[in-house]
């Protein structure tokens, strides 16, 4: 978003907070402007994914509808051609600028200005292309296609506006403008919740839940960690008792407690190690299939599969000592009369 870049959404970002029937219009844009005192630092997007054609050549992306102002609050710039004015938002033309992987996708090395697009199966002539950027939250934005926003209400058959983005001059005097803009909206919108955030707030409510995530994922591991162990213990106990003849005979023939204990806790480990690398295989594959599906990247952290395999080595000693510990108790007399 940017640093300075202050993101207004209907309802509440909050972890747990019930969805709202509020929603922004087109008007707020003079609203909000008149709030911070320039109306060309709003930009408004309603976005979509639409299947996007030319020719026998096509990609399903998201279409963004904007206004004028977006190349100066997202600081944009354009490679070619030119960007939507306000005479395109007012005419609802059907124009649209790409972006640079849209554009080598459906045109290759053509120069796509002037050309014509299909867009759920409407027509839309292309008049600029941006330059390349980066992504944001693992999104492609040199994927994109913009069209003025009021040819996407029309396309999409809305009328709201899925958010407004507003450039504060500095960063200090965003909590102000914040102010601002919620009083405003809630002097139009009584009753109604709005949430005015910035890339920070946003990064934060994301490492909430990311968080979140992580705690029901570790307790879904130490659940499963606990029923294996106890799968591993019951098999060892097992093993002991159809071994109980052989336990006896090697005591007889010399081998210490220590010997058969740690003869039982070595196969402990071997049996949860093999699961381990298992697991780990598995895991890395899904990670590479999600990488190569995905625009997201899935990447794994070099200690990742150490801690793994650790874990899985320490879950065989920890529920391989009791039956070990039986094996290596056994009194060789008792174990050799044992049928």
């Amino acid at each position: 978003l940017g640093s300075n870049l202050i993101l207004v959404v209907p309802g509440s970002l909050e972890i747990g907070g019930a969805p709202s029937a509020s929603r922004l219009e087109l008007s707020d844009v003079e609203l909000l402007g008149r709030a911070v005192g320039d109306t060309n630092a709003v930009a408004t997007t309603v976005q979509s994914g639409e299947l996007v054609r030319v020719g026998d050549k096509e990609v399903f992306t998201t279409i963004n509808g904007t206004n004028e102002t977006v190349v100066n609050v997202f600081d944009r710039p354009i490679a070619r051609g030119r960007y939507i004015s306000a005479a395109d938002v007012d005419t609802r033309r059907r124009v649209a600028v790409l972006g640079s992987s849209s554009a080598r996708k459906l045109f290759g090395d053509v120069d796509p200005i002037g050309r014509q697009i299909t867009i759920a199966g409407v027509r839309f002539r292309i008049i600029g292309t941006f330059v390349d950027v980066g992504s944001t939250f693992g999104v492609d934005r040199n994927a994109e296609i913009h069209v003025p926003v009021t040819s996407a209400q029309r396309l999409f058959g809305v009328e709201r506006i899925d958010a407004l983005a507003v450039k504060a001059p500095t960063i200090d005097s965003i909590p102000a403008i914040q102010k601002r803009i919620l009083d405003a909206l809630a002097e139009k919108y009584p009753g109604d919740k709005f949430s005015a955030v910035t890339q920070t707030q946003i990064l934060g409510t994301i490492g909430q839940i990311l968080g979140l995530l992580t705690l029901v994922l570790a307790a879904i591991a130490a659940i499963s960690l606990l029923v294996g162990g106890v799968g591993v213990s019951n098999i060892m106990l097992v093993s002991v008792r159809e071994r109980t003849r052989e336990i006896g005979l090697r005591k007889a023939l010399g081998a210490r407690q220590r010997d058969i204990l740690v003869q039982f806790l070595i196969e402990a480990v071997l049996l949860t190690s093999i699961g381990g690398l298992i697991g780990i295989a598995l895991g890395v594959s899904a990670s590479l299939a999600a990488s190569a599906l995905s625009p997201l990247p899935a990447q794994i952290s070099w200690w990742s599969p150490l801690l793994a395999f650790g874990v899985s080595a320490g879950v065989g000693i920890f529920f391989g000592v009791a039956p070990a510990r039986r094996a290596g108790r056994l009194d060789p007399v008792v174990a050799l009369r044992t049928e």
